[in-house]
């Protein structure tokens, strides 16, 4: 890590965050003490930054949060795991399984999909910490490095159509992801008793303070950009001749996440670096992997994901590095387009003969409602699937593999228990939010909650507007982190504070646009009434096939982000 620091003040700390993987004894810590402790619901000072590195948060209810506090008790502390499920595919086994100990044994009962394409289960008590962990892995299904300072849950197009394509995606998902984990014991001696052995303490690829901030890899292919290629550090974007994958286009440097107020972070497109042969493709995401690890800010986290390296030391100096790491040279990209990154809610056919049933779940929420029982109803799938199924990155379910002849059944079953809804709009599909409040410690505005009813306006929005059928990409986050991945919306409102959010405008269809802030710290008593007069001027002046994302830039309603560093806050 020689090069940026001496770019960086010499004089300056480095973050704290620095010191604790130092000093954590390759991420154990002191977690089993801590898990032995009955006086506390919590895990204290490292340790609460440490076990994000085996894929769990420390949360509270933080609705409840002041009443425990008038009556002298700590808050209900508690987990949030995210599970390390690569292309995001889990089989029937495996989901009955998760589906159990979520009932038996968290307090929310919901198995909760998520935009990194894996399930999270919330308000896990600390005395059920490691059966989880027991549980999990008796189907095949770890939370190694889903968070920390390290490369997440690789995310891959689910694609049931081309089927054949997406296999070779896949198999490419899981190969980066095992290639890039932590080699560290302690996830296995902590949590499963050391039942494995083959991995070791040193760390050739991540290094032995691990990398400076999150790192985040898809795999993805075109034309479907539902992974959000321009959300994330390092993407592969698969290239095809004659229906067989040839390599990749590598995109790095994309992120979404911010601070308000702070000019010098911002939302960032990935720049292409051109294309690569298959068989380059692990030392390519090791070395970009290593260059961040060397290269990045540990000073500063605010500015020490990929994006900003990439603009500290230029996208030339940063690929020339990767280049000479990897033993590869980067040819000419190759040519693609992204024309879309929604899912197809609802039946189609693959190539295989086979049929996906894609579940539309609103907010990723897999639970029993009054009125739609979706958890019995994914378990009674679950029951009868001879496929698998797939999580995707817009929070949606996929039964994947359904013959013929089970079709009906398991369209029956769906219908039964709300997990088909005819009278799902465009507009609710095509909008989406993170967790937030209750259990998300950075949230300032509610998102997940507050989603349902939103929709609901922007939908009678569109009836008045005589477009009902139309429909905008909405995202609605809790804080600037970027979990929801507003920053690549059409519409996209980051919370600011209780009620009041950031609106930002400009994003496309395509997932090709940072969009840019038009409303700042306001409520929907002031966003709305500007939402219908936009929308009205979209309906009435809109070119053909023209979104709304198009047509405010076009209209110079918001000016066009092009290059973040300089466009975004300007």
């Amino acid at each position: 890590m020689s090069k940026p620091n001496s770019k960086h003040d010499q004089n300056v700390k480095f973050a704290d965050n620095e010191r604790l993987k130092t000093q954590s004894k390759h991420l154990r810590g002191t977690i089993t003490e801590d898990l032995s402790d009955p006086l506390t619901g919590g895990f204290t000072a490292d340790n609460f930054q440490l076990i994000r590195f085996h894929g769990m948060y420390q949360q509270d209810d933080r609705d409840i949060r002041p009443e425990r506090t008038k009556q002298k008790l700590e808050p209900l502390h508690n987990v949030m795991l995210r599970a390390r499920m690569p292309g995001g595919i889990i089989k029937p086994e495996q989901w009955l399984a998760v589906d159990k100990f979520a009932g038996d044994k968290t307090m929310y009962g919901s198995i909760r999909l998520t935009t990194r394409q894996t399930f999270q289960f919330h308000g896990v008590l600390k005395p059920n910490i490691k059966e989880m962990h027991l549980t999990l892995h008796d189907v095949g299904i770890d939370s190694i490095a889903t968070a920390g300072d390290v490369n997440r849950n690789v995310l891959c197009t689910t694609n049931p159509v081309e089927s054949a394509l997406h296999q070779e995606a896949y198999e490419w998902a899981a190969k980066i992801s095992e290639h890039l984990l932590p080699k560290t014991r302690a996830y296995l001696e902590i949590w499963l008793n050391g039942e494995r052995k083959d991995t070791t303490d040193i760390e050739p690829i991540l290094g032995s303070t691990y990398l400076p901030r999150k790192f985040k890899t898809t795999v993805t292919i075109p034309p479907n950009n539902e992974v959000d290629v321009h959300a994330n550090d390092l993407n592969f974007v698969a290239i095809e001749e004659d229906g067989k994958l040839v390599g990749f286009n590598v995109l790095v440097g994309g992120g979404l996440a911010m601070t308000h107020g702070d000019v010098n972070t911002y939302p960032r497109k990935a720049d292409d670096f051109g294309f690569i042969a298959l068989e380059h493709t692990l030392q390519v995401a090791e070395h970009v992997v290593s260059v961040q690890r060397d290269w990045g800010n540990r000073v500063n986290r605010k500015n020490a994901k990929t994006k900003y390296t990439l603009d500290t030391f230029g996208i030339d100096e940063f690929k020339a590095e990767v280049e000479k790491r990897a033993g590869v040279k980067f040819a000419d990209s190759r040519p693609y387009e992204f024309t879309h990154r929604g899912d197809s809610i609802g039946w189609i056919e693959g190539i295989d003969g086979k049929h996906h049933l894609t579940l539309f779940i609103q907010n990723g929420r897999i639970l029993d409602y009054p009125d739609k029982a979706l958890k019995t109803g994914c378990r009674k799938i679950a029951e009868i699937h001879q496929g698998d199924f797939r999580m995707t990155a817009n929070q949606n379910l996929i039964v994947a593999g359904v013959p013929t002849e089970q079709k009906a059944e398991i369209e029956k079953i769906a219908r039964e228990h709300g997990l088909i809804d005819d009278a799902d709009t465009e507009q609710r599909k095509s909008s989406m939010a993170c967790v937030s409040l209750p259990t998300c410690p950075l949230a300032m505005a509610e998102a997940e909650r507050y989603l349902p009813d939103l929709v609901t306006k922007v939908e009678q929005l569109l009836i008045k507007h005589e477009v009902a059928n139309d429909s905008i990409i909405l995202r609605v986050v809790g804080c600037p982190n970027g979990c929801g991945r507003a920053l690549l919306a059409e519409v996209g409102l980051v919370g600011k504070g209780p009620g009041k959010y950031n609106v930002y405008l400009g994003g496309n269809k395509e997932g090709t646009r940072v969009p840019k802030l038009y409303l700042e710290n306001v409520g929907e008593d002031v966003y709305l009434p500007a939402l219908d007069t936009l929308i009205g001027q979209w309906v009435n002046e809109r070119e053909q096939d023209e979104c709304f994302g198009d047509f405010v830039i076009r209209k110079g309603i918001v000016a066009e982000v092009k290059v973040s560093k300089t466009d975004f806050h300007a």
